[in-house]
C-alpha cells in the first residue's frame, strides 16, 4: 500500500475543538501505530470528567472520513458513521466516555470491503456492518482501560486485519484522490481527474470507496482546506472566501454553514 502514503502528507481532516471553561469535558486525538498511518488518521477520545448539568450537544463537521466509535462503558454498542457532506449535531448525555477510530477517506471500505454509499449520511450498529470487529470490541474493551492499553488493542486488531486481508486497491482512484488533495478540492472533476478512469468508472469507484461522487467529495476537501488554513492564519477574526478557492461569498457562507453548522463569522469566534 505504499502508493497511498500521500494521505498522511496532503490531507488533515479537522474537527472543532471541544472547549469547556470548567474542564468538565475533554477531547483528544492520538496517532495509531506508524504501520497503520496510511489507513487511520487518528484514534480519539471524548469524555466527561464530572457529570454535566445538561446533555452535551456534540457537533461533527464534514471531513470526508468514516469513523467507528463506542462508549467505553458499553463497547457492545459500537457504531460506524458514513460519509456526509453535512454537519451533524446530537446530544450525547451528561456523562460519557467515547473512543473512536477515524479512517482516512476510502480506507474503511478498503479494509472491510464495505460499500461506503450504503452508509452515506447515516450511522449504523457496527454489529450489522462488521460483526467481527464489533465482537472484538465487546470482548477486549472495558471501562478500566487507560488510553495506552486502548491504543495497543486497536493497533493489534488493525495490523492483524491488514495482514489477513488481501487488499486490492484501485490505484487509479487513489491517484485521483492524490490530485484532489493536492489541489485542495479546487478542480474540475470532468477534466482534471484524467487518471485512466472513465467518468462512469470514477463515479462508481467514488461512491463505493468514498460514499458519494468525486464532485461532492471535492467540496468537502475544499471546506476542510478552509478550516486548515484558517487554523494557521494570523488573522483569526474572519474567513476570506477568496483565500480558499471560492469565487462567491454567498455560496461560501452557505456551503460552510451546511458543513460546519455555523456561519464562518460565528465559527471564527469559537
Amino acid at each position: 500500500m505504499a502508493k497511498n502514503n500521500f494521505l498522511q502528507n496532503t490531507y488533515t481532516p479537522l474537527q472543532p475543538t471541544v472547549r469547556q471553561a470548567d474542564g468538565s469535558i475533554s477531547y483528544r486525538e492520538f496517532p495509531p501505530d506508524i504501520r497503520l498511518s496510511s489507513y487511520i488518521y487518528c484514534y480519539w477520545e471524548l469524555k466527561t470528567h464530572r457529570k454535566l448539568e445538561d446533555a452535551f450537544s456534540y457537533r461533527v463537521v464534514a471531513d470526508g472520513c468514516m469513523d467507528v466509535y463506542f462508549e467505553l462503558d458499553d463497547p457492545s454498542e459500537a457504531y460506524v458513521s458514513g460519509f456526509s457532506a453535512n454537519h451533524t449535531e446530537f446530544p450525547i448525555g451528561t456523562t460519557f466516555h467515547y473512543i473512536g477510530i477515524r479512517f482516512y477517506p476510502a480506507m474503511f471500505p478498503l479494509l472491510f470491503r464495505i460499500d461506503a454509499s450504503e452508509l452515506t449520511d447515516r450511522y449504523e450498529l457496527l454489529q450489522l456492518v462488521v460483526p467481527e470487529k464489533a465482537n472484538y470490541l465487546k470482548m477486549y474493551f472495558h471501562p478500566d482501560q487507560d488510553i495506552e492499553t486502548i491504543a495497543q488493542q486497536l493497533n493489534h486488531y488493525y495490523l492483524n486485519r491488514i495482514n489477513r486481508t488481501g487488499l486490492q486497491p484501485d490505484f487509479r482512484l487513489f491517484n485521483a484522490l492524490d490530485r484532489i488533495f493536492k489541489k485542495s478540492g479546487n478542480l474540475i472533476v470532468e477534466t482534471d481527474l484524467d487518471t485512466g478512469i472513465s467518468p462512469r468508472q470514477l463515479r462508481r469507484l467514488s461512491e463505493y470507496y468514498l460514499g458519494d461522487s468525486a464532485k461532492t467529495f471535492c467540496k468537502v476537501v475544499r471546506f476542510q482546506n478552509a478550516l486548515q488554513q484558517h487554523s494557521h492564519s494570523d488573522n483569526r477574526d474572519n474567513y476570506s472566501f477568496l483565500d480558499y478557492g471560492y469565487y462567491d461569498q454567498a455560496h461560501f457562507i452557505r456551503e460552510f454553514k451546511r458543513m460546519y453548522g455555523l456561519t464562518p463569522k460565528t465559527a471564527s469566534q469559537k
